[in-house]
């Protein structure tokens, strides 16, 4: 069978199973409606009844049931028949079963914390199963939830001019003091970062840059290099008239011993998040001295503020314009959007820019008799380091404890040694002061709070999930329509990418900044900030951002026993509305997460 044979079946057959999963799901919410209808209409006639007082209630009563005696009984024998109906139906289409081609792929390979699904990881009983009602409540009203917009229209009043023309000076680019080599260390969207870093400090040193490089992680174990995921005469093109860039060193300057004469460059010997000031006086020298110099492991080197304008306006034309993935990533990513939506051709400025062709080219296809699928991209960060290097507990007992410091000896003894030397800080404080990851059961209980119904599809970026299925299981119960990429692409899809997890993360990236809505669960991961920014700088305000604040939303679960879902529902929207109002990049913010300033953006009302 050929790939093309092999992506049509799959398609199929992936579209066979969401049919089947949505004709269970008409059917189940056609029983549970009529027994909503019924149980109300049975309550409403007996309050009529018991209105009645003295004797005369007796003898109407007697009068009422003779008359209407055969149809109490139909009524009686119908919704037995209906609850026994939706008993089988429930059996039959289990939600589990159902979702076996999507959940169990994804967790299932789980070699820590995955206790094949025996015990559900539950926190918050109390308050899952008020949002369980409360879902099914929803549903039946049909209410929509207002989250799938953003709450601030000034938000559009703001739009891309990164990419806009600045008077160069001639002689700059045409004389230099030399090259800049980057080696940059980390994942996808830390070397995102790096490269755009380093475009700066090339401009600020007057210097030229070489095709950065990417270091090979032990933790990442990606050999790809910097053409395996963005577009290389792309990148030269866009800023030839910022900086010069080349895709290697002269040969003379290849045969040297950086080390040896001066010019390699280490974290160590720059301050995070350096001034302009530190690399004109500790790098400028050494690159007039030698022609040449090396920054090994390349991080997070270069501050926000204080900056010069032009140079903050360089970094976000970078980030925003310069990279492009490469046609493989593009149409793939092309490819898996189109199938979470299950409609064909672009929809926003999102679409065009991480796309390019592989998606505007179906602009004059005949229209669709469908609107797109909408979607929540969901930026789960619960993996099993970052749950035992944040000290917290999440209800697994003392197995969980145990299985986490096991993991947290053997990876993290820097860790150790430094607790063995402080004061110990109780998991309550932890997750008081807003410090431990959200669990997936906490993710859907502020998606539910924000009124998002169970028919709300949901894409699934990130890692592993620490516990698997059994700590899944809370989310999937409200929200049984989760999907990863590895639901949606067939194997000989995803094949060009296995053993490539930046190439993989690529995918997550464009799902997630071309999603209807994001949502994220750590505002400090890196990929959450990049694809938030994307969404900020291309979005034209109707790209909406969902960031709960683990502090606030610690202090609100807090409350599990005792309050009720109203009170919930308006706490929880009052932190994320609060968290999307429009504002300037703050003072040493981030222009990757936060565009919204004069430097990368302009305001147009």
């Amino acid at each position: 069978m050929g790939k093309q044979e092999q992506g049509d079946t799959f398609s199929y057959q992936f579209r066979y199973q969401k049919m089947v999963q949505g004709s269970s799901d008409i059917f189940n919410n056609k029983v549970r409606r009529d027994k909503f209808e019924l149980f109300h209409g049975f309550r409403s006639n007996s309050m009529k009844l018991g209105s009645f007082k003295g004797g005369g209630y007796v003898v109407k009563r007697g009068s009422w049931m003779r008359k209407h005696f055969s149809s109490v009984v139909f009524t009686v024998a119908l919704m037995g028949f209906l609850f026994l109906l939706d008993s089988i139906m429930g059996f039959i289409f289990e939600p589990t079963v159902i979702r076996s081609n999507s959940t169990l792929n994804v967790f299932s390979g789980d070699k820590v914390g995955d206790n094949g699904g025996k015990h559900v990881v539950q926190m918050y009983d109390r308050l899952t199963n008020m949002a369980s009602s409360a879902l099914v409540e929803r549903e039946l009203k049909q209410d929509e939830s207002k989250f799938w917009k953003e709450s601030y229209h000034q938000a559009s009043a703001w739009s891309y001019c990164a990419d806009r023309k600045e008077s160069i000076r001639a002689g700059k680019l045409q004389s230099n003091n030399g090259y800049i080599l980057v080696s940059a260390n980390g994942g996808l969207n830390q070397q995102r970062v790096a490269v755009c870093n380093a475009v700066a400090v090339a401009s600020l040193l007057n210097a030229t840059l070489v095709i950065p490089r990417f270091l090979f992680s032990n933790v990442w174990k990606d050999p790809s290099q910097f053409g395996d995921i963005y577009q290389e005469e792309y990148f030269i093109k866009t800023l030839k008239d910022e900086i010069n860039i080349v895709k290697d060193l002269p040969p003379h300057l290849k045969s040297l011993d950086f080390k040896e004469i001066g010019s390699l460059i280490t974290d160590a010997d720059i301050s995070k998040e350096a001034t302009p000031v530190e690399y004109i006086k500790k790098v400028l020298p050494l690159l007039l001295k030698n022609g040449v110099v090396h920054f090994l492991g390349y991080g997070n080197r270069l501050g926000f503020d204080p900056l010069p304008a032009e140079l903050q306006r360089l970094r976000c034309k970078c980030n925003y314009h310069a990279l492009k993935f490469v046609p493989k990533i593009q149409e793939t990513g092309s490819l898996l959007i189109r199938r979470i939506r299950k409609y064909d051709g672009p929809r926003n400025k999102l679409d065009k820019e991480l796309l390019g062709s592989f998606i505007t080219d179906r602009l004059n296809a005949p229209l669709m008799d469908r609107e797109p699928l909408k979607y929540i991209a969901l930026h789960m960060r619960f993996e099993i380091d970052m749950v035992a290097y944040s000290l917290c507990e999440f209800g697994g007992g003392q197995v969980e404890n145990t299985e986490l410091q096991t993991y947290r000896e053997i990876h993290f003894p820097l860790l150790m040694q430094r607790l063995k030397m402080s004061k110990p800080v109780s998991a309550e404080e932890l997750r008081r002061s807003g410090r431990c990851p959200l669990t997936p059961e906490e993710a859907a209980l502020v998606l539910a709070g924000l009124g998002f119904t169970s028919e709300t599809y949901i894409y699934l970026a990130g890692s592993q999930i620490y516990g698997g299925k059994s700590r899944m299981q809370p989310l999937t119960n409200l929200y049984p329509h989760v999907i990863t990429k590895e639901d949606l692409l067939s194997p000989s899809e995803l094949a060009p990418f296995k053993n490539f997890s930046s190439q993989l993360a690529a995918l997550d990236f464009i799902a997630c900044a071309t999603a209807d809505v994001f949502a994220i669960t750590d505002s400090g991961s890196q990929l959450s900030s990049l694809v938030s920014g994307f969404r900020t700088y291309y979005g034209g305000g109707h790209a909406p951002t969902l960031r709960p604040s683990k502090k606030r939303l610690a202090e609100i679960l807090s409350r599990n026993h005792t309050i009720n879902w109203n009170d919930f529902e308006g706490r929880v929207t009052k932190m994320i509305t609060g968290a999307q109002s429009v504002r300037l990049r703050g003072w040493g913010r981030s222009i990757y997460r936060q565009p919204r300033c004069p430097e990368c953006m302009c305001r147009f009302q």
